[in-house]
């Protein structure tokens, strides 16, 4: 996609236009918007041309995935998966199954990524799902816990054991023995479709599992998730965007003891506190999606780095925009309110922020040679 993105987000905003707070509210976002966007292939930016995707640098799509995860995070967070599962299919699929598979995700159909299980979070190596082979076919057996956009998925790439390691399979959401069970009310992203899946005896094709052998669990896990983290990372710049927009908005209309909010020192300070947020936030993500276009090695971590530093900052970024805010933007449906609920979402998904933290100081001692 070679022109300037600036005719793709105005689109995407007009679409959105100011019913966030309302699928916020309801907990749904209109299937035939989703199937709308993805079909022109805005879910999944990254995925190449050849395929009917942008072919966006990670550097652009940032910057895209920003613009929509200030408009609606629940909206970014679905976009989020859809690219997982294409990046997944792309990493780890063969050739011919990337031809099958990505064309349909740019072209409506839609998908979830499970990896987390009751008793597998942060620990994945800790999973019970299997992925066995029966003659010709795989069964797939397991129970997947807050799986972003299942609710809306038409396939799911499942993340379980197999053989003497793990491997990622593409199971159509309609399958036999899938069922698929929507989380009621959660904390953020209430429109992102959360739900549960449970998988008892699913027979697929040989050929759904990506690559068609097994992968050490920890080699998967990371190829997957990288791309989410990064998503993740660009979705919270958005949301400090948006929350540094309204503050600053609200503190400079509105008067208290006879002049603008704004120009009291402790509301000036929470303006100057959102925007230094959004913008260390902005840095992180620069420069990791730099690594990403330039093949750094520095890559790993600075996705890391880019998703711990953005989420923690959007947290206590629109913890501070709401207190500027105050009552009035405290009530349901409220960007500023959005913000603070989807914000601690995001120091959870995608590497909890403790995960993040214990992975950044590995990455710390191993330079100095400790052990």
């Amino acid at each position: 996609m070679g022109e300037d993105l600036s005719g793709a987000t105005t689109s995407v905003t007009l679409r959105v236009g100011d019913r966030a707070g309302e699928w916020d509210r309801t907990g749904l976002i209109p299937l035939d918007l989703l199937r709308e966007l993805g079909a022109e292939g805005r879910l999944c930016a990254e995925v190449p041309e050849q395929y009917g995707g942008w072919g966006l640098s990670s550097t652009r799509s940032g910057a895209y995935t920003a613009h929509v995860g200030g408009l609606c995070s629940s909206l970014r967070s679905v976009m989020t998966s859809q690219g997982m599962a294409a990046w997944t299919v792309q990493r780890l699929g063969t050739a011919e199954q990337s031809a099958v598979h990505l064309p349909r995700l740019t072209g409506g159909a839609l998908a979830a990524v499970g990896f987390s299980e009751p008793g597998a979070g942060s620990d994945l190596a800790a999973m019970t799902t299997t992925v066995r082979r029966d003659g010709d076919a795989v069964v797939v057996d397991g129970h997947k816990k807050w799986v972003t956009a299942a609710h809306y998925a038409d396939l799911l790439v499942v993340v379980g054991r197999y053989e003497d390691g793990a491997a990622a399979v593409v199971v159509p959401a309609d399958t036999p023995g899938v069922r698929i069970e929507r989380i009621a009310d959660p904390l953020g992203c209430r429109a992102a479709g959360h739900a549960d899946v449970h998988l008892d005896g699913v027979r697929l094709p040989a050929d759904s599992v990506l690559g068609g052998h097994g992968l050490p669990p920890a080699l998967l896990v990371t190829t997957a998730l990288a791309y989410g983290r990064m998503s993740v990372a660009w979705g919270c710049v958005g949301i400090l965007r948006a929350c540094l927009a309204a503050a600053t908005a609200h503190a400079a209309g509105r008067e208290q003891f006879g002049r603008p909010l704004a120009e009291h020192q402790l509301v000036a300070g929470h303006l100057a506190d959102l925007y230094t947020a959004e913008q260390v936030a902005t840095r992180v993500c620069e420069h990791a999606s730099r690594c990403w276009d330039e093949g750094s090695p520095d890559q790993v971590v600075a996705t890391v780095l880019a998703k711990h530093v953005s989420a923690t900052q959007a947290a206590r970024g629109a913890a501070t925009a709401v207190q500027v805010l105050a009552s009035a933007g405290s009530r349901d449906g409220h960007a500023v309110a959005r913000a603070y609920r989807d914000a601690k979402l995001m120091e959870i998904i995608e590497g909890s922020n403790e995960l993040c933290r214990l992975m950044l100081a590995q990455h710390a001692l191993a330079g100095t040679g400790a052990p």
